[in-house]
């Protein structure tokens, strides 16, 4: 049983003996049900943990058992006509295939409710015109995110083909990931390797949690690079890329925030820990001191391995030397 959505509203619904009976897929079910939903939108909102159940790990090429109560919160809309923006970016490399761009703290990725303008896809489609078309409508290109406050390396495919190929490599974790944070507080131990899951937050929407009652595996690992009296500077490795899942881990697992992250961080008090000199140069910026440094991968295309590096950003590197 469904209820009857609205374009806006979230969305729950039943499966029942007669649904088990009638299909094999979970993605086929919910379309057949929800016909204003293509499978590819079944998938791009399975894919960003829009679609869950509080009692089973869903997977949408099977059915789940009878009695499942499946929830899809669905996002309100994105304008189809995507503008491109002269917004300049920072260009590490670039073929005839994919771009490689130094994404700056507070450029959002993709057009979202709150940023249908001014994001890396409008940038991107500026730069690369015939971009459109390429993996999902309203994200042309995009195979992976960052954060809007996480600054750092990412890559955008130009063609189908090499969309594909990028997006292979991230689901088989065929990636190197190295990113650089400053933390508040002193981890336990120079390195570690941190392992869960994670998974929506069941009251705010907004976050993720580790270890909830449904959600996928997540495994960081960390090295300190150095210690001062109330951080740490560290470099992180991915071997998975779930939503959030650094600042997940740093803040839930390690007891370490990622500093000025205003979603996982310690707020105001964990702030006056702080030495003054470096309070007084984050008083007003707003984005959590974490830094895409490393992206490294096989070219689809080309068979070519490559590797980028960047340096985090000035004020990452300023509260470095005040401390």
């Amino acid at each position: 049983m469904a209820k009857t959505p609205n374009e806006n509203d979230d969305i729950e619904i039943t499966v029942t003996l007669e649904d088990r009976e009638e299909y094999k897929r979970l993605d086929v079910y919910l379309t057949a049900k929800f016909s204003q939903f293509s499978r590819s939108t079944i998938k791009r909102l399975f894919d960003s943990e829009d679609i869950s159940s509080d009692t089973i790990s869903l997977s949408l090429n099977k059915m789940p058992p009878a009695g499942t109560v499946i929830e899809i919160e669905v996002p309100p809309p994105i304008p189809s006509d995507l503008q491109a923006e002269n917004i300049p970016l920072d260009i590490l490399f670039e073929d005839a295939h994919l771009i490689i761009i130094n994404k700056p703290a507070g450029l959002v990725v993709h057009p979202a409710p709150g940023h249908y303008t001014g994001t890396l896809v409008n940038a991107i489609l500026y730069h690369c015109p015939d971009l459109k078309g390429i993996g999902a409508e309203k994200r042309p290109g995009i195979v992976h995110r960052l954060d809007m406050g996480t600054s750092g390396v990412m890559v955008v495919a130009k063609d189908q083909a090499t969309h594909e190929g990028l997006a292979l490599l991230f689901s088989t974790h065929d990636i190197e990931r190295k990113y650089e944070a400053l933390l508040l507080g002193n981890p336990n131990g120079s390195s570690g390797m941190i392992t869960s899951t994670i998974g929506r937050h069941p009251t705010n929407r907004l976050k993720m949690m580790a270890n909830p009652k449904i959600g996928k595996k997540a495994v960081t690992h960390f090295k300190v690079i150095k210690r001062y009296d109330a951080c740490t500077h560290v470099e992180l490795k991915l071997e998975t890329g779930r939503t959030h899942q650094i600042r997940v881990h740093m803040a839930q697992l390690v007891k370490c925030p990622v500093i000025c992250d205003s979603l996982y961080g310690a707020g105001a008090n964990g702030m006056n820990r702080l030495p003054k000199e470096v309070r007084a140069l984050l008083e007003s910026y707003p984005y959590q001191l974490l830094h895409a440094k490393e992206l490294g991968f096989i070219h689809p295309i080309t068979k070519e391995k490559l590797h980028f590096s960047a340096p985090p950003p000035e004020i990452f590197q300023a509260v470095i030397r005040a401390l």
